[in-house]
């Protein structure tokens, strides 16, 4: 096959985002992109107010995961997450 006929746009994937978006997160295991320490995400320490949530490595401080709601939108920044794996509720 060539790389065209196994090309699809994002709406192929739309059954695994759905099923990624409704898991509880905070069992997920996020590797830390600063130092690369791994553990659950329930175990990071998060500074929260006002503008949003800031969920920080509490090994090295390092922000893993932040999240500002604003009018009619979540944005989430992951950048800080070099590897999240999230148990799958799913059996395939």
């Amino acid at each position: 096959m060539q790389t065209e006929e196994l090309r699809l746009d994002g709406n192929a994937a739309g059954g695994v985002l759905r099923e990624l978006f409704v898991q509880d997160m905070t069992a997920a295991l996020g590797t830390c992109a600063g130092c690369g320490a791994t553990g659950p995400v329930a175990t990071l320490l998060e500074y929260g107010h006002g503008m949003g949530i800031v969920l920080r490595c509490p090994t090295c401080d390092t922000p893993v995961l932040r999240i500002v709601r604003t009018t009619g939108l979540l944005r989430v920044d992951l950048s800080g997450i070099r590897f999240l794996s999230i148990p799958s509720t799913i059996d395939e």
